[in-house]
């Protein structure tokens, strides 16, 4: 349902762990926050989508002309790279000068195929399949201005109690579409005198899986994303949970539309404010104390 490992990249910082000491902890929390930033800087980031096609059973071509089925920007790729075949869930790619392609749609190691400074790559939501297309150049990548955040916050890191009880539970994504992910148990922590309970998914990634969290709370009204936030943490060992809201970051479908974020479970509603990890993203971002770039 997610692409490939929306928080892995900063779980990698989260691994390093923190030094016990209020200086350390908050120089670990701003590497993770740059690591973020830098993350969103590269020429392949959620920030170089430019398309999400979905395949229909047959032909489908793609290419900057507009005769295509699938229109790629301007000036970005080839005007016509190829033909893509939908036949009973297997996709083949057909191009001048290549050699018939199958293409696998696997989560962690889909094929990508690169034409000028455009690449794309299969993807599979429910039922359906669809083509994710990135331009290194993208208009937004250039435009990106950085990130804002909370102040570092200690009160909001928890060593949280957790319960295993494995059992399927249903995500929404922003399509509409439901999916049965696999939830190990779920978690719960105090905060100023009153106890809170979140569930998370499993999230696989290149090391393996972390715990996956999608949440929201009142800041999203005003101060963070609307639809909720996400937040990745180790698997839990010796029944707790290094919880540190802190590292709470932004779905993808903040920054493009292209993107099939999913969204947080009604359980994982938390009634106080979260002022901590990464704030509402805003094209003009000003400055502030809170800001890193």
């Amino acid at each position: 349902m997610r692409a490939l490992s929306i928080g892995f990249l900063l779980f990698a910082v989260l691994l390093a762990g923190a030094d016990p000491t209020p200086t350390g902890y908050t120089d670990a929390i701003h590497a993770w926050q740059q690591h973020r930033i830098d993350g969103l800087k590269k020429p392949d980031s959620w920030l170089t989508l430019v398309g999400l096609f979905w395949l229909k059973p047959g032909a489908n071509t793609i290419g900057s002309a507009d005769t295509n089925d699938f229109v790629l920007p301007k000036g970005s790729a080839p005007a016509h790279i190829g033909t893509l075949h939908l036949d009973a869930g297997k996709i083949t790619l057909t191009a001048p000068g290549r050699q018939l392609k199958v293409l696998s749609y696997d989560e962690l190691k889909p094929d990508v195929i690169t034409a000028n400074r455009v690449s794309f790559f299969v993807v599979k939501r429910g039922d359906r399949f669809g083509v994710r297309a990135k331009d290194s150049e993208s208009p937004v990548l250039k435009g990106f201005k950085g990130l804002d955040f909370f102040p570092v916050n200690p009160e909001l890191r928890f060593h949280a109690a957790f319960t295993a009880d494995d059992k399927k539970v249903p995500i929404l994504n922003v399509l509409g579409e439901t999916e049965m992910q696999e939830s190990p148990g779920f978690v719960r922590f105090n905060y100023r005198g009153r106890d809170y309970q979140l569930r998370p998914v499993y999230e696989e990634g290149p090391k393996g899986k972390t715990l996956f969290f999608l949440f929201t709370d009142p800041t999203n009204r005003v101060n963070t994303y609307q639809a909720g936030r996400m937040l990745n943490t180790p698997l839990a060992v010796d029944g707790k949970v290094d919880l540190d809201f802190n590292r709470a970051y932004n779905p993808p479908c903040t920054f493009t539309p292209y993107a099939t974020c999913p969204l947080p479970p009604k359980e994982n509603r938390l009634a106080f404010a979260v002022e901590a990890g990464e704030k509402r993203y805003s094209k003009g971002r000003s400055e502030t104390s809170g800001s890193v770039e």
